[in-house]
């Protein structure tokens, strides 16, 4: 069925002839402003009694915030935190691949491992390695059952505090990471390895060099979340006396007895260390993200919808093409 437009009215007159068009009104979300005054003026109740309260101790918190004692705290801090994420990065992408080879003996070492470390709390597994001296006074390099020993070393000299929160934290953490390395793999589809297996790639550079790059985008978010909670983690190191920040405060208020402005002056840091670390994760996923953002994505799929050719718009245009050729026909034909 075709449909023909009515050219007996010029454009003008079918312009507007046409109805006016929707104005539309914007929803008002009374509830949310309700919702925002109430959470802003409980917000600054709470600020204030902090800023006001006594027992905060306000000077007591400036003067240990910047003391060589916090600062060497807070270098122990990111040091355990840098330690035991490539612990755990390095750790959870070996794991990751044992659980996906076709080997059962090396997927099943790999699920043990993983089951074993999370399923018992990381508190227990630092005190663990922090009085391992008492279960294995020593250990030594040789062969079991042959009896050849090279040599001998009394543990609690080879596993310091700092050696302890290192292996808890960090052993710990390639369990987690192992999920995290082996769920991005898996997104990856299968083919991109084939097609590097078929171009005479080995299976480890086909690994490194096509599927870890693209798994990147999925692992990044996670591991970065990981990394900021091992950022936090690292306090219970405390237990042990693994002389980062939290240790170091805990010393302080044991002979001060000021425990609550030593308290804020940690809260303080650990807030600024997760926002530096929140900002380092930010650009690392704007930069394993290129080419998949949802910006991205919208704008390459509104470029590609096609435009919406209404019947008005149809009869318009083919309004305009007659105009147009009846004002290219000489005056002396017409």
């Amino acid at each position: 069925m075709a449909t023909t437009a009515d050219t007996s009215k010029p454009p003008a007159a079918q312009r507007a002839s046409r109805p006016p068009d929707i104005t539309s009104v914007p929803v008002r979300h009374y509830g949310q402003w309700v919702f925002t005054v109430i959470i802003i003026y409980f917000a600054a109740a709470i600020l204030f009694s902090l800023a006001k309260n006594a027992n905060v101790q306000w000077d007591v918190v400036w003067e240990y915030l910047f003391k060589p004692l916090t600062l060497r705290g807070v270098v122990v801090t990111i040091e355990l935190t840098v330690i035991a994420m490539i612990m755990g990065g390095i750790g959870g992408v070996v794991l990751a691949v044992m659980r996906l080879s076709s080997n059962p003996v090396l997927g099943a070492v790999a699920g043990f491992y993983i089951w074993f470390f999370r399923g018992t709390p990381v508190l227990v597994q630092i005190l663990v390695w922090g009085y391992l001296g008492a279960l294995y006074p020593t250990v030594f390099l040789g062969l079991p059952f042959m009896g050849l020993v090279f040599g001998s070393w009394e543990t609690s000299a080879i596993i310091g505090a700092f050696a302890a929160a290192c292996l808890g934290l960090g052993l710990n953490e390639a369990a987690y990471d192992a999920e995290l390395v082996r769920a991005g793999i898996m997104s990856v589809s299968p083919g991109q390895a084939e097609a590097a297996l078929s171009l005479g790639m080995p299976w480890g550079m086909s690994m490194y060099r096509v599927v870890l790059p693209q798994a990147m985008r999925i692992i990044i978010p996670p591991f970065g979340n990981n990394t900021i909670s091992m950022l936090k983690t690292t306090s219970l190191v405390s237990v042990i006396g693994g002389n980062e920040l939290l240790t170091r405060l805990e010393t302080v208020w044991g002979q001060t007895f000021e425990i609550i402005p030593l308290l804020v002056v940690a809260c303080i840091w650990y807030l600024f260390l997760t926002t530096v670390f929140s900002i380092g994760q930010y650009y690392l996923e704007k930069h394993f993200g290129k080419g998949h953002s949802r910006k991205g994505e919208a704008a390459d799929k509104q470029k590609k919808k096609p435009k919406p050719a209404g019947l008005v718009a149809t009869l318009e245009t083919d309004a305009s093409k007659l105009e147009q050729a009846a004002s290219d026909i000489p005056e002396e034909h017409r």
